[in-house]
């Protein structure tokens, strides 16, 4: 077999494109059942011939025996040719992948809907090139197919960089240890594979709504005594509250804080000091994952409370998450990667004993919250309880699965007729 041939062959093993000069996705088509399982045993454990080489293989025996028949010379020195170069092919395709190494870049996290960008560096830290290689990424299949990428050539002492994308991956936590490397080269005869331990971990947050209003938020988070604030830079740079004193106009003052009858009277300008008003009690967003959620409910009861908490953190109203596995978490990136971690239960869950505003599935629950609480209610089509069985008295807030979830929330709570 000539050398054109060879390389043909192991260029069309991998199906690399040098039009352009950048490699093209293999397109390998994946063996099913048993026949998988095979393939894959031989090519993890010793090599697995490819179509070329089971041709190879084929003719290498028919010649041998075409020979032993007819006893003659020139069918023995070709099936030993063949025999010969089947085994060079051997050995190299078990060597192609040795001293190669993957390190994965750190996955910043994003939020549900986003694209996920995976970040690898293959390595070659043998002396000798490392042609025709294929790099697949063995992702969870709920983050997405696996990915693959074929490199034309690694030279000595090159790192490689492959960046690949998932798009539209859902909330969730994602781990997995590691990718595969496998090559034919370099006559496309026998594949080998390696797999090599690249630790990975996705965290994808739930999606955060940009809540202009909530009222039953404000209900609960702005509903205890008031208090100033004890920092004095609070009432230099407030616009709103209470007038604490007055003082010289200073350059930057905004001129809403001007008093201007005091500045009339005193002939120069005069500035009013305001003390901001917080409150004493704070947003405590509690969950119920149990109950009779639905998929499209439940991931709205993730996004529900991540927004809520967003909304908390801009209205300065001190939010904090309970839920049951970790009880009462504060902090942005903490309450997101719970979040993205929740998952249903079918064990009933108690509100903590404390005012809260429980988010909710079942009608019940609702009845066991603490005095001066508030509740959001999803309504999955009467699963989770009777909606005239809540007591609409402006403390709550009804939920319809199937409509738009910013709109709702920034509703205000039921009444009732």
């Amino acid at each position: 077999m000539g050398g054109d041939g060879q390389t043909a062959g192991a260029v069309g093993a991998i199906a690399v494109a040098h039009g352009n000069g950048k490699p093209r996705q293999p397109k390998v088509k994946a063996p099913q059942g048993w026949r998988r399982r095979w393939t894959e045993a031989l090519e993890r454990r010793w090599l697995n011939p490819s179509y070329q080489g089971w041709l190879l293989l084929f003719f290498t025996i028919f010649f041998f025996a075409a020979a032993t028949n007819s006893m003659a010379g020139w069918l023995y020195v070709i099936s030993g040719v063949l025999l010969a170069l089947l085994a060079v092919a051997a050995v190299l395709s078990a060597r192609s992948l040795r001293s190669l190494t993957v390190v994965r870049r750190p996955v910043a996290a994003v939020h549900s809907g986003d694209g996920v960008t995976i970040e690898l560096e293959v390595c070659n830290g043998s002396p000798q090139p490392r042609p025709l290689l294929q790099l697949m990424d063995r992702a969870p299949a709920a983050i997405g197919p696996e990915a693959h990428h074929a490199i034309e050539l690694l030279a000595p002492g090159e790192v490689y960089l492959w960046r690949h994308r998932w798009d539209g991956v859902r909330r969730g936590v994602y781990v997995w240890q590691g990718v595969r490397l496998r090559s034919a080269a370099p006559f496309g005869l026998f594949w080998t594979r390696r797999d090599l331990a690249a630790p990975a971990k996705v965290v994808v947050y739930p999606q955060v709504l940009a809540l202009r209003r909530c009222p039953i938020a404000d209900r609960l988070g702005l509903g205890g005594q008031l208090r100033a604030a004890a920092d004095p830079r609070n009432a230099l740079a407030s616009t709103e509250g209470l007038t604490r004193s007055l003082r010289p106009y200073r350059w930057g003052d905004s001129m809403r804080l001007i008093h201007w009858r005091s500045s009339a009277r005193s002939g120069a300008l005069q500035v009013r000091e305001l003390e901001t008003v917080t409150t004493g009690e704070d947003l405590a967003i509690a969950l119920d994952p149990s109950g009779p959620w639905t998929e499209e409910g439940f991931e709205q009861l993730a996004i529900a409370a991540a927004s809520l908490y967003a909304y908390g953190s801009r209205r300065q109203i001190n939010p904090r998450v309970w839920l049951p596995e970790t009880g009462w978490l504060r902090g942005r990136q903490v309450i997101l990667e719970a979040l993205a971690a929740l998952n249903p239960t079918a064990i009933a869950i108690a509100p903590p004993p404390e005012p809260v505003l429980w988010l909710t599935a079942n009608a019940a629950s609702v009845r066991a919250i603490a005095p001066g609480s508030a509740w959001i209610w999803w309504n999955l089509g009467g699963s989770g309880g009777s909606g005239p069985s809540l007591q609409l008295d402006g403390s709550g807030l009804i939920l319809q699965a199937d409509q738009p979830l910013a709109l709702q929330l920034q509703q205000h709570p039921s009444h009732r007729s």
